[in-house]
């Protein structure tokens, strides 16, 4: 049987200092998904204060659980705001959306 790879589009980084001085233990490594482009972002987010993968997986988590929220992609940007796209299937309401990212730890810039 031969063998098949699959491109999953990730692709690992480290910033300078090896990891982000949480004690998290990630070391600093982050896999960025690359949207596909059969799946359109309707929103995107600009959001302080995320600094390593656990933040990453914080945000993902709390907008993950709206309901409506298809997708959520986070381009993590240390020492500056965070890109974090999401599709949607359903209408998702603002607030919701900051609040999600609020009760993950993080601000929404506006």
């Amino acid at each position: 049987m031969a063998e098949q790879r699959i491109d999953l589009g990730l692709t690992a980084s480290s910033p300078a200092g090896g990891g982000c001085g949480d004690g998290c233990g990630c070391g600093g490594v982050k896999a960025v998904p690359t949207p596909s482009p059969a799946t359109a972002a309707n929103d995107v987010l600009s959001v302080e204060g995320m600094t390593c993968d656990h933040c990453v997986r914080a945000v993902t988590e709390e907008l993950s659980a709206l309901e409506g929220v298809d997708v959520v992609w986070v381009d993590l940007r240390v020492g500056d705001a965070s890109l974090v796209r999401i599709a949607r299937t359903a209408d998702v309401s603002d607030d919701d959306i900051a609040a999600a990212i609020d009760e993950a730890g993080y601000t929404l810039s506006r």
